[in-house]
């Protein structure tokens, strides 16, 4: 009797069992005819049948690569974007322009240089982002922008790619020591046409230092008056100046107040929270007070959404609020929420040339536009 379990080699308990189907990894392959009548073979070279040769295939000669294109090439290309093309293909055109160096419009430059006080005694609603990301937007639509860094934290002077370190000749000697504009302002390496006064951190203490001084809120208007590069076409010419933006500290001491009495225009960044609305009355109290005693030139002419997040109600509902107090002083273009916008300076760049192509650039951009248009309007 056999020990074995199972059949003995002379028996069989049913049918021949079939054989098992192979894996696609290891299977065979075999050559499969396209519609257009190319074989592909298993060494996936493409041949293709010849009716002269009798069906013989033939192999079909590789395509040589294209030789890359040329920034002045890719300028051309993206030039032919039209606006109404996909999101995907303005993003493209914004990183094609700037790559290039080439401003992705030629706006009109206003009669005269038009000088924005950035402020808002609130903390991180954006002013310096705002700032430094609008005056770059602004070289792309051809623009010449002037930034004035008055935050002794030196936030600006950082996303310009500025020096700034404790003895650069910056805003301090400026306020105090009375150097012109001229002798500290640096060019910005990134963006052609924008010019750069940084902060240093002498400058926290210059309001300790200009309370025995006469005039002391006078300061940089003075230095303004006199900048051979500031004021009207007539006066100035086609060198001059187009926009001054003055990034303020965040509060409303005598740094701000100079900021104040030396501008026309404020430009009030507004965080899509609650918080941000409600040191607004103060702020607005303030600005009333320097129009009636220091300044009677200065209005509200632009307030700027931040860090706005579609997908909440607080966010259009603070939106709403704005809108409805400010009416047409308030950019139809929001900033959204974006992680690119934050992650610029810690490379030294604003957004408009870290990734131009993203969502937050692209906002800097049309709210760029908006200014300069409602500029040429008024």
């Amino acid at each position: 009797m056999s020990d074995s379990l199972g059949p003995g080699p002379g028996f069989s308990t049913g049918p021949e069992p079939t054989a098992e189907r192979e894996s696609p990894q290891n299977a065979p392959s075999y050559p499969q005819a396209s519609p257009e009548g190319t074989v592909v073979t298993e060494d996936h070279v493409s041949r293709e049948t010849d009716a002269a040769t009798g069906g013989v295939s033939r192999e079909t000669p590789p395509v040589a690569p294209s030789a890359p294109l040329t920034a002045a090439q890719l300028a051309e290309r993206a030039a032919g974007f039209d606006d109404d093309l996909t999101p995907l293909a303005r993003a493209a055109q914004a990183t094609v322009m700037v790559r290039a160096g080439i401003p992705q419009e030629q706006l009109s430059r206003p009669q005269e240089t038009r000088v924005f006080v950035v402020a808002n005694q609130k903390g991180g609603v954006g002013k310096t982002t705002s700032t430094v990301n609008l005056a770059a937007a602004l070289t792309q639509l051809g623009q010449r922008v002037l930034v004035i860094d008055l935050d002794p934290q030196g936030n600006a002077s950082t996303a310009l790619n500025i020096e700034h370190r404790q003895g650069t000749p910056s805003s301090y000697e400026l306020l105090v020591d009375g150097v012109a504009i001229a002798d500290i302002s640096q060019p910005c390496p990134d963006a052609s046409g924008l010019w750069v006064v940084p902060a240093t951190i002498d400058l926290a203490g210059a309001e300790i230092e200009l309370v025995s001084v006469v005039a002391r809120e006078q300061r940089l208007k003075k230095a303004l008056d006199a900048h051979p590069r500031i004021g009207t076409a007539a006066e100035v010419g086609e060198d001059r100046f187009d926009y001054v933006f003055i990034d303020c500290p965040p509060s409303l001491g005598l740094l701000t107040l100079n900021a104040l009495v030396a501008g026309a225009e404020m430009l009030i960044p507004i965080q899509a929270e609650y918080y941000a609305l409600e040191g607004l009355g103060q702020l607005l109290a303030t600005v009333d007070m320097v129009r009636a005693h220091l300044n009677p030139e200065l209005a509200v002419s632009t307030i700027v959404l931040t860090m706005y997040d579609a997908r909440t109600r607080l966010a259009a509902g603070v939106a709403t609020e704005v809108r409805e107090h400010f009416g047409d002083q308030v950019l139809k273009t929001a900033i959204p929420r974006s992680v690119r916008v934050s992650e610029a300076p810690s490379y030294g760049q604003t957004v408009m040339t870290y990734d131009p192509g993203s969502p937050g650039a692209l906002s800097y951009l049309e709210a760029a536009r908006e200014i300069v248009v409602r500029g040429s309007l008024s």
